[in-house]
């Protein structure tokens, strides 16, 4: 079988698992965030942290939840790298700095998961599990909980309460995250990937020293690092390390497990709000781009330019022999194209071109499929500017699944859609223009460029995923991208809660003949359009400096 249909056939087996699992993923999860009843492990968490599950919640109120809670997220694990040379299980690594701590902590919390340091040299078993694990579960509880706010935003009316914050965050992680986490842990361990609390072990002599391996409780931190598209590796090779990610099948399902949720999530919006067409229109959409950028990635790093790379099938420089081309495009595409930043490969070695599509992929905004939650509301942002776009065009009133778009939702919509392009460019262009940045670029001209532009662009975009080249444990870089996590996490954060909270205020209008039929093809082609054009618009001068300059010069 050769290396190209190997790969097609990779990502038909994708597709089909998607499907299988699109209907009873998304009915059960909308069935959690509508349920009125109260497990009793949920009750006793409830009344731990003081919480009336059963109150309703206006946005600023659930805004303060989220805020809250998260601050005191990065406190407890900034405190708990700073303290880990004293705590048990700290296989003898000492604290870790403040700026890098710091960096970490934001990282985390903010579901993005950058990583400016090495897994298995600079954290220890209890930071590892007490400190990153959990929140890899809590960070992707609240970006489903701030997505479902929303929805409930636009399946009420004439109210402006939006659920509870505290029960949509326990629902969340107990109901979803944990069961499916277990299923996959138990799944990767049956495949290969390693569970333990084993020390540190000197394993042989190479090349004049000493290889050591340190195990881990990886198989349950890879799962929840996929499902809640979160992207931070144990180790330091990430999903190419072999205790991470040993076979071609467990490749494919770690692709799977970080596309299943903001997929699903779709069936999710249509059932909550009682129309299951609109949530098909937002798959369709998702669908489309996804499949669009992974067909066109697997074109470039199949492209047989020069006898090296006829010879090994394609681009195979930075790819794992085992995965190929086909595995690597695939993963590439699924993890930034989502806010995963999990990588089985380097995409500093990829083509100029292919380069430039895991970057783009993330300057869409990570909607197509996106992150768990964000993915969600990040599309119908786009699809509230779509709708308006579509008024224009006609000369009447936008309207949104019977909600009116007039001057502040859209303040509010364009707001969201300036803020992390805002973050990436000004923080790229800060660091190509003071003198010491620079100086963490391992290549000069295009290719350093692009390791700078991708940085940004992960971070203010929560996706994680590095270039590669680029030395990020400075203190310049550690702070600036910190920020941009913060920023580029919690700033649409406030957008989208503020918008959800216009719309359930509002009183439904009623469906005429001039209503633009959201549900219709007619509307997932324009969705498409505007997601494209918006974004080419806002990214082509720094992507011509970068990633095209390169590829078009190759």
């Amino acid at each position: 079988m050769g290396p190209v249909l190997a790969g097609v056939l990779q990502l038909l087996a994708l597709i089909g698992a998607l499907a299988l699992a699109y209907i009873p993923l998304g009915n059960y999860m909308a069935k959690v965030y509508s349920s009125r009843g109260h497990l009793r492990v949920e009750k006793w968490i409830y009344k731990a942290i003081g919480a009336n599950p059963d109150t309703e919640m206006t946005w600023p109120a659930y805004l303060r939840g989220v805020l809250a809670f998260s601050a005191v997220s990065v406190l407890f694990l900034y405190l708990l790298q700073r303290l880990q040379g004293v705590l048990p299980g700290s296989l003898h690594f000492s604290s870790v700095n403040p700026a890098q701590s710091f960096n970490t902590a934001v990282s985390f919390v903010t579901n993005t998961n950058w990583q400016s340091y090495y897994g298995e040299q600079t954290m220890g078993h209890v930071v590892q599990t007490a400190g990153l694990a959990v929140q890899n579960f809590l960070s992707a509880a609240v970006g489903i909980a701030v997505a479902v706010a929303l929805v409930r935003g636009f399946a009420r009316s004439r109210t402006g309460e939006l659920g509870n914050f505290w029960t949509d965050l326990v629902r969340g992680t107990l109901r979803i995250l944990v069961p499916m986490s277990v299923v996959a842990a138990v799944i990767l361990v049956a495949c290969g990937a390693i569970q333990n609390f084993s020390g540190i072990h000197e394993v042989g002599q190479f090349m004049g020293g000493s290889q050591q391996w340190n195990g881990g409780a990886v198989a349950s931190q890879e799962a929840i690092k996929e499902i809640g598209t979160n992207g931070g590796g144990y180790f330091n090779a990430n999903s190419a390390h072999p205790f991470e990610n040993p076979t071609p099948f467990t490749n494919l399902f770690e692709i799977f497990l970080l596309l299943v949720i903001p997929f699903s999530l779709t069936r999710t919006f249509g059932v909550m709000v009682g129309n299951v067409k609109q949530g098909y229109a937002i798959l369709a959409t998702m669908f489309t781009i996804w499949l669009g950028f992974t067909a066109l990635m697997m074109w470039t790093e199949f492209a047989h330019h020069g006898p090296a790379l006829q010879a090994a099938g394609g681009a195979m420089e930075g790819k794992e022999v085992r995965f190929g081309v086909g595995g690597s495009s695939i993963f590439a595409v699924a993890t930034t194209l989502t806010s995963t930043g999990a990588v089985d490969s380097f995409h500093s070695s990829f083509t100029g071109l292919g380069g430039g599509i895991t970057m783009l992929s993330m300057m869409l905004g990570e909607i197509t499929p996106g992150g768990t939650g964000s993915g969600l509301y990040g599309m119908l942002i786009m699809a509230v500017i779509a709708v308006f776009i579509a008024g224009l065009m006609v000369g009447r009133t936008p309207e949104y699944l019977g909600k009116k778009i007039g001057g502040r939702e859209m303040k509010l919509a364009a707001c969201y859609i300036l803020i992390t392009p805002a973050l990436v460019l000004v923080f790229t262009a800060a660091s190509m223009a003071l003198p010491t940045p620079p100086h963490s670029m391992l290549n000069s001209g295009a290719h350093g460029f692009s390791e700078v532009l991708y940085a940004f662009t992960s971070a203010a975009n929560n996706n994680g995923s590095a270039f590669a080249g680029l030395n990020a444990n400075t203190d310049w870089y550690n702070t600036m991208t910190g920020l941009a996590m913060l920023l580029g996490r919690f700033l649409p954060m406030i957008f989208v809660l503020a918008l959800a909270g216009s719309l359930a205020e509002q009183t439904p209008v009623p469906v005429t003949a001039g209503t633009l039929r959201t549900e219709k093809p007619l509307f997932t082609g324009l969705l498409v359009g505007a997601i494209l054009i918006i974004t080419g618009l806002t990214y082509f001068p720094a992507l011509a400096l970068g990633p095209l300059a390169e590829g078009l010069a190759s």
